[in-house]
């Protein structure tokens, strides 16, 4: 497994890659990795010759009373999760690797990210969209592998893609979850023991949430009753909207996602279904 830490090299590999003929997937990434970055990779392994996965804390995405210094990084444990799972290439450039000067030109999210965590995080995802188009373009990828749990940024990248005819495809993983039913994430590690115990109440209110959409029943009050008894977290929002539109209008997929505020962890989660086929 090759670490790549300049623009330089990875433009170099990705040259001799395409020139032997070999597809490319890319794996994005903020490091810290779990599971469900992880079954990324072995996603990736399976549609492409060569996985990039980049390990890229990007400032661009964060807000100024965010994590950002604090977010978790370990990059000596993050290669050896990689590399058991086959990634071919870790790129972990620098911030002035990969932003060497201020650009007057950006790229804006627009209305995907009025809602669901966007309607907090002003320009989180615009951010979010500085990133990946750099990625796009400095790997030539023929993939890029996102997870489920972060709907909201899966929609606006598709979105980005589409709209823009980017020669990549993006391919969807389900979202991966600990044993008691809680999404996998990196800010799990800022969880309170109690809190740890409380947070599993999450995927359970979403549940209860589907049952009642689907009998057609508003699910946004018994879901904020429920996590108010059973969690000490503050609910940010609970919505139901169409997929991936983020809109109120319902054609087929629906998702219903929910934000909790614990006290140094803001973890979300999600269900998308097709109310026809439930």
């Amino acid at each position: 497994m090759l670490i790549l830490q300049t623009v330089e090299e990875l433009k170099e590999w990705v040259h001799e890659t395409k020139k032997a003929g070999q597809t490319i997937g890319i794996v994005p990434t903020m490091g810290f990795l779990h599971e469900g970055h992880l079954s990324l990779v072995e996603k990736a392994k399976e549609e492409n010759d060569k996985v990039v996965m980049s390990i890229f804390v990007n400032p661009a995405q964060f807000g100024p009373n965010e994590d950002f210094d604090r977010y978790p990084r370990n990059l000596v444990r993050d290669q050896q999760l990689a590399k058991k799972v086959g990634t071919d290439v870790i790129f972990a450039p620098s911030v002035d690797e990969m932003y060497p000067r201020d650009s007057s030109i950006k790229l804006t999210a627009g209305t995907l990210a009025h809602v669901l965590c966007g309607a907090k995080r002003p320009g989180h995802f615009d951010g979010v969209l500085k990133v990946v188009t750099k990625l796009f373009h400095l790997t030539e990828a023929n993939r890029a592998y996102f997870g489920q749990k972060d709907a909201q940024q899966l929609a606006i990248i598709e979105s980005l893609v589409a709209d823009f005819n980017f020669s990549i495809s993006i391919r969807r993983g389900q979202t991966v979850r600990e044993q008691d039913g809680l999404a996998k994430s990196s800010r799990n590690v800022y969880l309170s023991d109690v809190e740890r115990n409380e947070a599993l109440h999450l995927k359970k209110a979403l549940e209860i949430g589907k049952t009642l959409f689907l009998k057609k029943q508003d699910p946004v009050e018994p879901m904020i009753s429920y996590l108010t008894e059973h969690t000490s977290g503050k609910i940010d929002y609970i919505e139901l909207l169409g997929y991936p539109s983020l809109t109120k209008t319902i054609q087929n997929d629906v998702i219903l996602a929910l934000a909790v505020q614990f006290e140094k962890a803001r973890l979300i989660d999600n269900l998308i279904f097709n109310p026809k086929e439930n």
